[in-house]
């Protein structure tokens, strides 16, 4: 299977909440199944630490998503290109944000469950 990931908040020496998440959660899941295939997709140059292990193949693809705009043209134009490019057979999004533009089966994670504890 080739499943990819959005990895563009694994930036290098500034790990914050998603990142702590990603790098942690995926780590994990990349070594303990080495039969399948992972396409991190970052949106900026990475740190080749976040290649965690060699059924990992890491891609960049621009502009850096870090506007509502810019947002909207990478979730929505230049992911689906690079899941058609991959083949991928699902995308992993561990921001809140989801693709429009793919018909590729997608898991949204939401790593932070205060709106479920504190509904008001």
């Amino acid at each position: 299977m080739t499943i990819a990931v959005n990895t563009r908040f694994l930036l290098n020496d500034y790990l914050e909440g998603y990142g702590y998440f990603i790098y942690e959660t995926f780590k994990r899941i990349t070594a303990a199944h080495p039969e399948h295939e992972f396409i991190f997709i970052f949106d900026r140059p990475f740190d080749r630490r976040f290649v965690f292990s060699p059924n990992v193949k890491a891609v960049v693809t621009g502009p850096p998503a870090r506007h509502p705009l810019l947002w909207k043209l990478w979730y929505d134009i230049k992911v689906p290109a690079l899941l058609r490019k991959y083949k991928a057979d699902v995308f992993v999004s561990c921001d809140g944000f989801c693709s429009l533009g793919t018909k590729v089966p997608q898991c949204l994670v939401v790593h932070d469950l205060a709106f479920l504890h504190y509904p008001s």
